[in-house]
């Protein structure tokens, strides 16, 4: 692939990311405390981690390789807590609506 489509991509993702993050922020008024705004708070955590971490994207290709895999594997890490997060908070909502 050349440079100037990668560079395309990543900068399509920064902006999807930003859309994301502007999206959590704007529901986060909406969201009750509790255990449901807590989880919340961590998913919104993590957007804010990941959307930063976009950022930096444009800049792989001149990274070590070394540093490139640390990167992967802390995003791999991260978006499995990220996934881990939303389960539980989809299992929560179901939960609360169904009593």
């Amino acid at each position: 692939m050349t440079p100037t489509v990668i560079l395309s991509i990543n900068i399509a993702a920064i902006a999807v990311m930003l859309f994301c993050l502007a999206s959590v922020y704007r529901l986060r008024a909406n969201i009750p405390g509790g255990v449901v705004g807590k989880q919340w708070g961590y998913l919104t955590s993590l957007v804010t981690l990941f959307t930063l971490g976009y950022f930096v994207t444009p800049f792989f290709t001149s990274l070590p390789a070394d540093v490139i895999s640390l990167m992967v594997a802390l995003i791999f890490f991260f978006g499995a807590v990220y996934v881990l997060i939303t389960v539980r908070l989809i299992y929560r909502i179901i939960e609360e609506t169904t009593r």
